[in-house]
């Protein structure tokens, strides 16, 4: 089947030569029924509502613009999702580092922070398990099916602002008493955190003694050996 060609428009009033239509206004005016639209209305056109003009900015915009492009910050319109904890870990259990500088240590988890991170805890039994480290992610743990009695540990203060960094600026003379330098300070604690950390280990130190061999297992350090299948093994 040929397709369908499409008729040419034609206009209602040819033009006889340029400028000068074939109708006169009167004829043209009964020729596009604008009487019945008139006639239909009371005898008048009908009147469209104008739009709202939006009020003209008070300050004109610059006639000149920088050379140089100005960098804006992008706007962040995802609403933040907390992040969901895995089944299998729960306050005091115990968990196996996976990657980083201590792979293969065994730490005990505490709770979990606003911004998703683990708070665990390692460091405070550090002749045990020898790790400086509370905050983790649970990507690179694995939970075990040991736990720890941490009824007795309290840990409503930790959290997001708690661990934050501060940075202090310095103003540095000589050469540079022109120049702001932010200087941070490193593995250096408060003494308040340190007698956080203290009042953590005391109670939990308690609940690892109480339960023969648990503390040589948090000492010992993970790893696979020859013949080891990974995904039989039960932790």
């Amino acid at each position: 089947m040929a397709p369908q060609q499409r008729k040419p428009h034609v206009c209602r009033n040819p033009d006889l030569i340029r400028g000068v239509g074939k109708y006169s206004r009167s004829k043209m005016y009964h020729k596009r029924g604008l009487w019945a639209i008139k006639a239909k209305n009371g005898g008048a056109f009908p009147k469209h509502e104008k739009k709202a003009v939006v009020d003209a900015p008070a300050e004109k915009p610059p006639k000149f613009y920088p050379a140089d492009d100005i960098k804006k910050p992008l706007v962040n319109k995802r609403k933040a999702r907390p992040t969901k904890l895995r089944a299998s870990i729960t306050p005091g259990t115990v968990l196996i580092i996976l990657a980083g500088r201590f792979k293969g240590k065994r730490v005990v988890f505490l709770k979990q922070l606003t911004s998703g991170l683990l708070l665990v805890t390692g460091n405070v039994l550090f002749k045990i398990v020898e790790i400086v480290k509370w905050l983790l992610n649970q990507s690179y743990v694995i939970a075990t099916s040991t736990k720890v009695d941490i009824s007795g540990v309290n840990v409503e203060k930790f959290d997001d602002k708690y661990f934050g960094k501060k940075v202090e600026k310095k103003k540095t003379k000589g050469e540079g008493e022109f120049f702001e330098v932010e200087k941070e300070e490193k593995n250096v604690l408060p003494q308040d955190k340190k007698d956080d950390r203290k009042s953590v280990d005391a109670s939990l130190i308690k609940s690892i003694e109480a339960v023969p061999d648990l503390k040589t297992y948090l000492g010992a350090r993970f790893s696979l050996k020859a013949g080891m299948k990974p995904h039989e093994l039960v932790f």
